[in-house]
């Protein structure tokens, strides 16, 4: 259809983008799955290896069945969902897989025995565990605001797929270990060696026993171990406010794409917005960077997602440009979108400020977008109170270092030009009001007298009567246009037309039927977090008054009381509150629903605790590892804490289970505790392993990258705790016990 010497550009393929997305996180679950069964017959053998090949896809084909009946799409949240649990979906086969290992070594000749007891040694605490990480995923699911939708496929993936897992551990993965291990194990069959004895000639058992024994009888070494913790722990807490780790809903995105948005002066003719438009134009032609732009000078362009909350589809008259610029594809560069966007900006607003412009650059937001990144939103009495607050909000937005794209949504003072007509000189002429009217219409916009018939033409020709357009803006131009009276005199229209001069009206927005004036702008420097743009100038604003009285400002709600001026702080703020004040909930429901299952699985008040006190230690490596891999501190990497929250759990209930079932049949406690440790670090390391191997696919992409930090240098920390701290703390919990009943 179209012709040869047409060239045609796409300018925007949503879709391909979107399957390019989804065909690379399949490669990374497909590469975090094999990673996992390398690993895993590297430490436990090629057998071990074959069962956990065999439980991960079974996993993963049950959960994209109930991903369909869910009607959940395959996108980047179920996705990555799906890498999230890669790690933790084999934990429940590598605790039967490696029991079951385990007594096999120990020889016997009836294995199918051992096989029972094996399962049966962990499969209660495999049941509880796997619930302690369900309780821990699924809360989450509850985040309200637009950020829920969008994040609560991952939570109910991972519980589901948790779930699943728990099945195929108890049901599957013991046959096949069984059919798998038990011949490789016949040769042991006549040795048929004693567990405690196989137990305490370990190597591991040797190592945790000297850890051990000496945090339990050395109290000086015991003391400096548990101040060195309190130590970094608080201590990973100064890395937030000196800003070593940034606190940032969710990180920039690296698209292929940036808006730029145009907003000349009131008034301006829509050439000169072109002409600025097309200067801009000019210089991206320069960049090598940049693919292809559009140009769309007095109308907005294509809107996305992002363009339909920041009410870009409103963008229309002579005054307004967008810019739509398409990076080359980004394996073809160095450098992310953002830091373009960034490298964009100064050039850019050099331009504009050379003809008066505002220029903006508008970046497709990684997430939920928002009005803008910085929001102030101005109530008052009258139009006049918000007007002279704003201006000095603005003043504050523009000292703020890091704070950039500053705008308001109220319109800058534009002259109107009021034409009235003198009713008394007019009918004292003979002319009537009506007749002025559609005069001065015909004159400034055109009206139509009738039509033209011409050879060239096959429609007919409209005959449309106006000034020209040199003359249209002319008020002296009315002195040459007459009319004709009632009595026949020519009476020239300015002896009957008065001109004033005044402020044209403005828009008036409106919030929850409140009307409100909007001051927007983006963060853009070392800092690029917009709460800490927001306390830089909270106390800036703090010393302002109008009239006298304080400015007062809100962070979480709008004022109630509009009868003095006041600012509500909005956009990414707002979301990165929700989100959190939402996750703290969800992960205050974690800890008290967590603390009931295992109260009545023990049977006691003080143990749950024992076992849950380590899981804000975890930050001590959360905190600091943001830092070592230099990102930002997400929400993302707030549902990887919680996540860890479940696995530091499931470890410890491995542990004490083991600790009680050995003093159950008569063994000395102290004797328990290192046994536990010996037998149950083999496969507590290895399942850390496979959550740690699972979450390196999450730190190429830029929104689960904090996910992935938290999983990877918590889950290494964790472990530390949950094999040293833990049954520290319970063996002195029970030894001060024992003796109050000696006593």
């Amino acid at each position: 259809m179209i012709p040869n010497n047409v060239e045609v550009t796409t300018t925007r393929n949503y879709g391909a983008s979107a399957y390019t997305k989804v065909m690379l996180l399949i490669e990374h679950l497909l590469g975090a799955i094999v990673a996992v069964i390398i690993v895993m017959s590297l430490a436990m053998g090629w057998r071990a290896g074959v069962v956990v090949f065999v439980a991960l896809p079974v996993t993963f084909a049950l959960t994209f069945f109930v991903y369909f009946m869910f009607d959940y799409t395959l996108n980047r949240v179920t996705l990555f969902a799906l890498i999230f649990v890669a790690g933790l979906v084999v934990d429940d086969a590598i605790i039967v897989v490696e029991n079951m290992e385990r007594h096999f070594k120990m020889g016997g000749k009836n294995l199918l025995d051992k096989a029972i007891k094996a399962v049966g040694e962990v499969g209660n605490p495999t049941i509880l565990a796997t619930l302690t990480v369900i309780v821990a995923i699924y809360p989450m699911a509850f985040v309200r605001g637009l950020m829920g939708p969008y994040m609560k496929p991952m939570p109910v993936g991972a519980s589901l797929a948790m779930i699943f897992s728990l099945f195929v551990a108890l049901m599957i993965t013991p046959w096949l270990s069984y059919k798998l291990l038990a011949g490789h194990a016949a040769k042991h069959a006549n040795e048929d060696i004693d567990e405690d004895a196989y137990i305490k000639e370990s190597r591991l058992y040797k190592i945790y026993n000297n850890v051990f024994g000496v945090l339990i009888d050395n109290g000086k070494k015991r003391l400096g171990v548990i101040i060195i913790l309190l130590a970094l722990f608080f201590g990973a807490f100064l890395f937030i406010p000196s800003k070593l780790v940034v606190m940032k809903m969710l990180p920039f995105d690296n698209k292929d794409e940036v808006q730029i948005v145009i907003d000349m002066p009131e008034g301006t003719p829509l050439e000169r917005t072109t002409f600025v438009a097309t200067e801009v134009g000019k210089y991206l032609s320069t960049i090598d960077y940049v693919d292809n732009y559009q140009i769309y000078s007095g109308i907005s362009s294509p809107y996305n997602f992002n363009g339909l909350v920041r009410h870009y589809f409103l963008r229309k008259g002579h005054n307004v440009a967008d810019i739509q610029v398409n990076f080359v594809y980004k394996a073809h560069r160095k450098g992310a979108s953002h830091d373009m966007a960034k490298e964009l900006r100064g050039p850019v607003q050099k331009i504009g400020n050379r003809y008066g412009a505002n220029i903006k650059i508008a970046e497709v937001p990684p997430g939920p977008p928002v009005l803008s990144t910085l929001v102030a939103e101005v109530y008052g009495p009258d139009q006049k109170s918000r007007s002279e607050v704003a201006e000095m909000i603005v003043d504050v937005f523009k000292e703020t270092k890091g704070v950039v794209d500053i705008d308001t949504y109220e319109e800058d003072n534009m002259i109107q030009l009021d034409l009235q007509v003198d009713k008394q000189k007019a009918a004292v002429l003979g002319i009537s009001s009506e007749m002025v009217s559609k005069t001065l219409y015909m004159a400034l916009q055109g009206m139509k007298a009738g039509i033209l018939h011409t050879a060239e033409d096959r429609e007919p020709v409209d005959i449309t009567i106006k000034l020209p357009e040199s003359r249209r803006n002319m008020i002296d131009a009315m002195s040459d246009i007459h009319l004709i009276s009632m009595s026949g005199r020519a009476v020239s229209l300015g002896e009957i037309v008065n001109v004033r001069e005044k402020i044209k009206d403005k828009s008036i927005y409106h919030k929850n039927m409140k009307p409100v004036i909007y001051i927007t702008a983006d963060v853009a420097g070392e800092v690029e977090s917009p709460v800490y743009a927001i306390l830089d100038m909270k106390d800036k604003i703090n010393k302002l008054n109008w009239q006298g009285i304080p400015i007062k400002q809100y962070w979480t709600a709008a004022p109630e009381e509009y009868d003095v001026p006041s600012i509500k702080w909005d956009g990414e703020w707002q979301i990165t509150y929700e989100v959190f004040r939402d996750l703290g909930l969800a992960f205050a429901a974690v800890l008290v629903l967590m603390y009931f299952v295992l109260v009545g699985w023990f049977k006691s008040f003080i143990t749950p605790l024992i076992m849950m006190v380590p899981i804000p230690l975890s930050l001590l490596g959360i905190i600091p590892g943001h830092f070592i891999f230099g990102k930002f501190f997400t929400a993302t990497s707030m549902i990887g804490f919680i996540a860890l929250a479940g696995i530091m759990v499931r470890n410890a209930v491995l542990l004490i289970d083991f600790i009680e079932h050995s003093m159950a049949l008569g063994k000395p406690l102290r004797e328990a505790v290192i046994e536990s440790g010996a037998i149950r670090t083999r496969p507590v390391v290895l399942t850390t392993v496979a959550v740690i191997v699972g979450a390196l696919f999450m730190l190429p992409d830029p929104i689960f990258a904090g996910l992935g930090v938290s999983l990877i240098t918590g889950a290494v920390v964790s472990t530390i705790l949950t094999l040293l701290i833990i049954p520290l703390m319970y063996y002195f919990h029970h030894a001060f016990w024992d003796n109050r009943i000696k006593k």
